[in-house]
């Protein structure tokens, strides 16, 4: 049987809600929409840490961040904890990696022994350091500076390209990760470099989390809004390059994030927060065993994609990893995968967080260095919101005495859920509760 090839395309600080599966207006995203009704859209996804370099860490390793000690911007990934690109190089497969890395030391050039076991490279450890927009400078293999001509994106998608036909006619199949920066802000500028053809436009929607809360949004949000429009113009050239090399049906096809983007009204930055804005993202699959699956009601996290893709293609899950395949999901073999998700937050705060089909619940240590502290032996409670009646997590009910039970039971499933990752089971102190007028809440709300 004939072994897919695998091409990722990944984004960065992207929200779930600027897809039009994802309920945004503007048709921003027809690729991936398509991508996704053709294919199998993780409708509820996740990432476990709303960080840039502990993200990739979890989605390469399929570890939780405090379990490989990424928990932090700046970490090397160790090389006992092996990535996707080795187990596909054990199964044969030419692996390539092509864009931002974020888990090596350094801003620019990445050596070979950071390089998570990639055959190929054209990247740069800190892609919005070494570049601007219409500046792209990555290194090669060798570690010699390459300069893309084109808007960033369209440059690292015709690398892309070139790489996808240089595979035609071989044999041996491939794994290709193509990490964007794009619509991360440009970190000199504190902008949203969009193109220039979409440079100034309106945005034309704005969620109601960001509208109802200051924040930059009304300032950026038009110039995310470009860059988002074209990384999927970008992913359609992608499809469009596999159908004309006859390897559309044949190559499994990712699209998803690290985190989404709250615009500083969570915190003084635009992530790092237990909220949906900063947590929850877009995820689709298309090719091979993924035509045709639907839409997946199951919440998805980050740290399952690197089994699920191991599993796709045919190669044993590892023991160590901590993330669990989607697959038999996908192929309709079971309904009873639905479990919650868990979060660990770093650098704004020290937190811990646990979504489940209505609640969010969140802990933080504010006595611990957010930064180079892994964990805890004692958290305060600081949010729970009602998602059923709250969606965009407006109103903070952590001290309300009516969800004093809803506390505990979350409390004792966050526990739960740090001692899978690997984590000790701490002291959860709760936050004061009044008496603020919320209705009661039924026996049997707080286990939804």
């Amino acid at each position: 049987m004939k072994k897919c090839n695998v091409v990722f395309f990944f984004t960065d600080q992207q929200r779930y809600d600027t897809t039009g599966v994802g309920g945004n207006p503007c048709g921003l995203t027809p690729n991936f929409d398509r991508m996704a009704m053709d294919g199998t859209l993780a409708d509820e996804a996740f990432t476990p840490q709303p960080v840039c370099g502990p993200a990739r860490a979890v989605l390469q390793t399929g570890k939780y961040a405090t379990f490989t000690g990424n928990f932090h911007n700046g970490v090397v990934l160790p090389k006992e904890h092996r990535t996707m690109a080795d187990y596909f190089n054990e199964a044969g497969y030419y692996t390539g990696y092509i864009g931002k890395w974020h888990l090596a030391q350094g801003r620019g050039a990445v050596v070979k022994e950071e390089r998570g076991g990639y055959q190929y490279w054209l990247g740069a450890n800190s892609l919005e350091h070494t570049s601007q927009a219409y500046n792209t400078l990555v290194y090669d293999g060798d570690n010699n500076p390459v300069q893309l001509p084109g808007y960033r994106v369209d440059a690292l998608t015709d690398a892309a390209i070139r790489f996808i036909a240089d595979r035609k006619g071989k044999e041996q199949p491939f794994f290709l990760f193509l990490s964007f920066l794009e619509p991360h802000f440009q970190n000199c500028f504190d902008d949203f470099p969009a193109p220039d053809v979409y440079k100034n436009v309106p945005a034309g929607y704005m969620p109601p989390d960001l509208g109802a809360l200051k924040g930059t949004a009304w300032e950026h949000l038009g110039g995310y809004y470009g860059m988002v429009k074209r990384l999927d113009e970008a992913l359609g050239r992608v499809r469009d390059a596999l159908k004309s090399l006859g390897m559309d049906e044949d190559t499994i096809l990712v699209f998803s994030t690290d985190h989404g983007c709250h615009f500083k009204t969570r915190n003084q930055e635009y992530k790092r927060s237990c909220h949906e804005s900063s947590i929850r993202i877009p995820l689709a699959f298309y090719g091979g065993p993924f035509i045709g699956g639907g839409k997946l009601r199951e919440k998805v996290s980050l740290v399952d994609v690197a089994p699920t893709l191991l599993d796709a293609c045919g190669i044993k899950v590892p023991e160590d990893m901590q993330g669990t395949s989607i697959m038999p999901c996908v192929r309709h073999e079971r309904n009873d995968m639905d479990r919650d998700i868990f979060v660990q937050i770093s650098e704004s705060t020290m937190g811990r967080a646990i979504r489940t089909n209505r609640w969010k619940y969140c802990v933080e240590a504010p006595d611990k260095d957010a930064i180079f502290d892994a964990g805890s032996d004692e958290y305060t409670e600081s949010f729970l919101y009602d998602l059923e009646h709250d969606p965009y997590e407006l109103h903070n009910l952590i001290h309300s005495k009516a969800h004093e039970g809803v506390c505990k039971v979350l409390a004792e499933k966050l526990i739960k859920c740090m001692e899978k990752a690997g984590e000790k089971a701490p002291m959860i102190h709760p936050a004061q509760k009044e008496n603020m007028g919320q209705r009661v809440v039924f026996e049997g709300e707080e286990e939804l």
